[in-house]
């Protein structure tokens, strides 16, 4: 293995503050049951998948309305203490780490669909609702929710990180798909943005502020998302490539091309070879493209037929179609698997997982170096990605008690952000900034940038109590 560089962009220091006895004893007293200081209840609420510690929440309020979020956050105020909102826990950049210590307020069990409106393709759920529980409650109106991030994420967490997926590259992000939102602000006030109105040109578009704030500015409590007619037919089918350049190739002249794609998919030979293992597949162990076509019988034929020329092309081989719901379902769980496969390849290893996204033209320059990059430090790692929006994931598998595997992988992560930054892109796709690029943030974004946001921040939450420590510091 090569020697380690000193890496920079590291999780900041952990700055915790006192949380009162008399907090507690308020919570205990408002929430009884529904407020935790159990160890083991702080713990499960103190850590992520990413590979960063913290201290855990000096305790867990289960939420089962927006008031007692409202309540939560009043009494958090009074005492100064943060407050950190908890989904189901599948962050992968430190988002529900409790760095200032605070309380951790849980709103899983908020988990209601409250209105579906067919006609207007709309639905309204509570923050807890995770997608497949969505998916499951409006299947019978044929329609569906097309954002899907792999992990099943509660629409709340969805929301807070702006997450997007293997659908993005034709149904968008949920920056496209939130028509409107209930949040609870820093003060314990409960204010609603947007509408049904599919659009408005009325004032600022608070919307699109607390989509992607990361629980900075407030705690989501409901949400009003697009939904869509079920596609007539859906087509998905696999494709293994001599290299992973000609699979990048093909995904850049899809796009180009304009074809309708609904998921194209890159695995790398690594992560088929894991997904194999843990999901008892027999695929191909080279590049694979995995991809998913929706609309009329006519028309994913034809989508379809495109494609495989193209990849012909490119020495695409072994174009396989998975035509039963059962079969495409079981491809999509191995792909949506392949984080856990990577982990469990290397038992007892932990994963600095991240994610560029570079405008489609300048996919291959930014992929295929940091490819050769990461076959050069010698350190095992697995690589995913939603080619066909330019966004895809490295995932470098360290062993936690190796300090210098840690610094091998936050080079290699800082060479990644910095080569996309440089081909235009941006240092996260869809994970977020949460604590491991709060440092590439500033370099994207500018200082001037981030500063405004230090701006807006402290006018919505002078206290900093609103997850403090995340995508910025104070």
């Amino acid at each position: 293995m090569n020697a380690p560089t000193q890496a920079a962009h590291l999780i900041p220091e952990i700055h915790q503050r006192a949380v009162p006895v008399a907090l507690i004893d308020a919570l205990k007293a408002r929430f009884g049951a529904n407020c935790s200081t159990a160890m083991a209840v702080r713990e499960q609420h103190g850590r992520d998948e990413s590979s960063f510690q913290a201290p855990p929440p000096a305790a867990v309020v289960f939420a089962e309305s927006t008031a007692d979020v409202a309540d939560a956050v009043k009494l958090a105020s009074q005492h100064d203490v943060p407050v950190i909102p908890f989904g189901v826990g599948s962050s992968l950049e430190g988002h529900l780490l409790a760095v200032q210590g605070g309380i951790s307020i849980d709103v899983g069990r908020m988990n209601k669909v409250l209105s579906v409106n067919a006609e207007d393709l709309t639905v309204t759920v509570q923050a807890g609702v995770t997608r497949k529980a969505l998916n499951e409650e409006i299947k019978s109106t044929g329609l569906f929710f097309p954002i899907d991030p792999g992990a099943d994420a509660t629409i709340g967490g969805m929301s807070a990180t702006r997450a997007s997926g293997t659908n993005a590259v034709r149904y968008g992000t949920m920056r496209e798909n939130v028509l409107g939102l209930e949040v609870v602000t820093a003060s314990g006030e409960v204010i609603r943005t947007g509408t049904r109105a599919k659009k408005s040109s009325a004032g600022y578009d608070l919307t699109r502020l607390m989509v992607g704030s990361e629980g900075t500015l407030g705690v989501i409590t409901e949400i009003t998302l697009r939904i869509y007619p079920l596609p007539e037919a859906v087509s998905a089918a696999i494709c293994s490539f001599p290299s992973i350049e000609a699979a990048v190739r093909t995904t850049i002249q899809v796009i180009q091309l304009g074809v309708p794609i609904a998921r194209v998919e890159l695995i790398d030979h690594n992560t088929v070879r894991m997904v194999n293992a843990h999901s008892k597949l027999g695929l191909r162990e080279e590049p694979m493209l995995l991809m998913e076509f929706h609309g009329s019988p006519a028309g994913v034929k034809e989508q379809a037929e495109t494609v495989q020329e193209i990849a012909a092309e490119f020495g695409g081989n072994a174009f396989e179609w998975a035509t039963t719901p059962e079969e495409r379902t079981r491809l999509w769980t191995a792909r949506h698997n392949a984080y856990f496969a990577a982990i469990q390849s290397r038992p007892g290893c932990r994963a600095i997982s991240t994610d560029t996204c570079v405008p489609i033209s300048r996919l291959a320059d930014c992929l295929l170096d940091s490819v050769a990059e990461a076959d050069a430090s010698g350190l095992p790692y697995f690589l995913v990605g939603h080619v066909g929006d330019g966004n895809f994931h490295f995932g470098y598998l360290l062993d936690p008690n190796l300090p210098e595997e840690r610094e091998v992988a936050e080079a290699l992560n800082q060479k990644l952000v910095a080569r996309a930054l440089s081909l235009e892109g941006t240092c996260t796709g869809e994970h977020g900034v949460g604590l491991h690029k709060m440092g590439f943030l500033v370099t994207e974004a500018g200082a001037g940038a981030v500063d405004m946001m230090r701006t807006i921040k402290r006018a919505l939450d002078p206290k900093n109590i609103m997850n403090p420590g995340k995508i910025f510091s104070l």
